[in-house]
């Protein structure tokens, strides 16, 4: 199979038809393509939400990514985030100061969002190449609340991108790519893109969008703008057209994908917030309020069609491809394979 998620069509047959065997009523939001969230309901008080993201990218920031993937799951269906548990499985030959590095790092990024890590679980597996984390994020919100979902996005809304498309990918490819970035771009270029992990949190815009009458949000995260649109809208059943050159997106996101040759619609962009609402223009006014930039890209429709629109080009967009990450990342991991052979080393025990 392709790297990557499993494609929409394959996942309805193959793993939706099978786990959909048992119902409980506690669990009033289950497995659906654009759920990124199981809610449950324990009592009249309160609604427990999880999100789960699992990544698998070089380098130490792997756990802090997954955190933030799933955390804001959580924020777009208007929950409070509250506390990760973090499942880690780590290559023979990681050191344990690259594994304080990873759990100072996630620790140091969920005290900033003011949530708890609440389990951190580690594995030595010499099957695995770089590091694989999961992490499950839990949040909450108040019985009749008020849950955001797919369900409240109707033909004729206006469609709102937080912030910039790209970011995550951009972070990941400056800092884990940054000999060959540098032979063509200025240091201070690549300093600024190593700082776009700030952006990644989409929890600020998510709460002030609930405030300001949001009908729907949508976390972009692996695939990039393109799947985020297409899953937001074949969830809800509408279509849409977007405005290519309204779409947000940073000059160094732009000179990077060029470097790599790969596209910055279909890159991976954690702290981008999809948002649908009656009055887009109006949202973008009190997320501008807050600091935050936005902008309204385009319009949900009365059919099926999701369209890009460039000048006078009309674009279909397709189901969700493998995002370009692996593109870059797995030729790396090919040529490190072929160069080291069977070469390891054992963690020490301590």
């Amino acid at each position: 199979m392709r790297t990557g998620k499993l494609p929409e069509n394959v996942w309805k047959r193959s793993v939706l038809r099978q786990i959909n065997q048992t119902k409980r009523e506690e669990v009033t939001v289950g497995a659906g393509i654009g759920e990124n969230c199981a809610v449950f309901s324990f009592g009249d008080k309160e609604m427990t939400y999880m999100s789960l993201d699992t990544e698998c990218w070089p380098g130490q920031d792997a756990a802090r990514l997954a955190m933030h993937r799933s955390v804001n799951a959580l924020a777009a269906s208007g929950a409070e985030p509250m506390a990760v548990d973090f499942s880690v499985l780590l290559p023979e030959g990681t050191e344990e100061e690259d594994v304080r590095a990873m759990a100072a790092e996630a620790g140091r990024e969920c005290g900033l969002l003011g949530i708890q890590a609440a389990g951190f679980h580690i594995k030595v597996i010499g099957e695995v190449n770089r590091p694989a984390v999961t992490a499950a994020g839990i949040g909450r919100q108040a019985a009749g609340g008020g849950r955001i979902s797919m369900a409240g996005i109707k033909p004729g809304q206006d469609i709102v991108a937080s912030k910039w498309i790209g970011l995550e990918g951009t972070y990941l490819l400056a800092v884990n790519r940054e000999k060959e970035l540098l032979e063509r771009y200025p240091a201070r270029l690549l300093k600024e893109v190593k700082e776009y992990d700030r952006f990644l949190s989409v929890i600020p815009e998510a709460a002030t969008a609930v405030k300001s009458g949001v009908c729907a949000m949508y976390s972009v995260a692996e695939g990039g703008i393109f799947a985020a649109l297409w899953e937001m809208a074949a969830e809800a059943g509408v279509g849409l057209e977007v405005d290519w050159k309204k779409i947000p997106i940073k000059q160094e996101t732009v000179e990077i994908c060029e470097f790599f040759e790969i596209s910055p619609y279909e890159l991976a962009s954690g702290g981008c917030l999809l948002m649908t609402a009656e009055r887009g223009y109006d949202l973008v006014r009190e997320l501008e309020k807050k600091g935050i930039a936005a902008s309204v890209i385009g319009k949900t429709t009365d059919n099926n069609d999701k369209v890009v629109i460039h000048g006078e080009e009309r674009r279909f967009l397709e189901m969700p491809k493998p995002d370009e990450l692996y593109k870059v990342f797995g030729q790396a991991q090919k040529s490190h394979e072929k160069t080291n052979g069977n070469k390891r080393s054992r963690m020490e025990e301590v």
